[in-house]
């Protein structure tokens, strides 16, 4: 069985002494967690170190939600793998819808920032998903997964276990709204089958995370579906109260 994962990704919320707080707040209600679930903070770049040092030596892992595919050079405003490494992130997140739609992340983009992410020894979060309007038109599932067969273009077998795919619908980020659980777990379902056609048995390897106005009211069912192995979690990420009320039902 799969260890089930819960990260929260704060995106461009919380000042450095917010963050404190907050990470304090999580560690000291976390406690008596089960050891059975990967526990994962992305802070923004100005907090990592914050973060990172209040975390040190505990279950929590460190993320950034953001890098660059080259280790060093004249890319003003870039963050390298290695630079994640030496703030003590152990995984990144890339290829979120956000930077997908706003900034115009194409498939090939994300796809340098996983090999590059990879290369250096980051863990990654590789995020999918479709739009509203690509979900009307019944485009769901050929979005879906063009974006995950361009994720996986040259990973190695050893490489699987380091790569999580998080399926985010587009229409139920910061919204309110959310999918379903069975039709989350319909997108889910399908990403095993097309990781299984790439990697055959080996593709048990990769978990696969929802993400979508997730909170503690409705993760419980979520997670009951046979196919999502845990959440990355936006808004509900900023309150520990409901961060590790989520961490914890996933922990059951």
């Amino acid at each position: 069985m799969k260890k089930m994962m819960i990260a929260g990704n704060w995106k461009m919320n919380l000042l450095r002494h917010q963050a404190r707080e907050l990470t304090q707040e999580i560690i000291l209600k976390i406690g008596d967690v089960k050891e059975g679930v990967d526990v994962i903070l992305a802070p923004p770049f100005t907090a990592l170190d914050i973060v990172g040092g209040l975390i040190a030596g505990s279950r929590v892992m460190l993320a950034a939600q953001n890098v660059f595919w080259e280790d060093r050079g004249a890319f003003t405003g870039e963050i390298s793998p290695a630079m994640l490494m030496d703030a003590g992130c152990k995984w990144v997140i890339v290829g979120h819808s956000e930077r997908r739609g706003i900034l115009g992340e194409t498939d090939s983009i994300v796809r340098k920032k996983i090999n590059a992410s990879l290369d250096d020894g980051l863990n990654v979060i590789v995020c999918v998903g479709e739009t509203l309007q690509e979900r009307e038109v019944g485009k769901t599932i050929k979005i879906v997964q063009s974006q995950v067969e361009s994720a996986l273009v040259d990973l190695e077998l050893e490489d699987l276990q380091r790569l999580v795919i998080a399926y985010e619908p587009v229409w139920a980020i910061g919204t309110g709204k959310n999918a379903t659980p069975q039709e989350a777990e319909y997108v889910h379902t399908t990403i095993h089958e097309i990781t299984g056609s790439i990697f055959s048995q080996d593709s048990e390897r990769i978990r696969i995370i929802y993400g979508g106005s997730v909170n503690g009211d409705n993760i419980e069912e979520l997670l009951h579906m046979d196919n999502i192995d845990g959440a990355l979690i936006g808004g509900a990420g900023l309150d520990a109260d409901s961060f590790v009320k989520i961490v914890k039902l996933a922990g059951e």
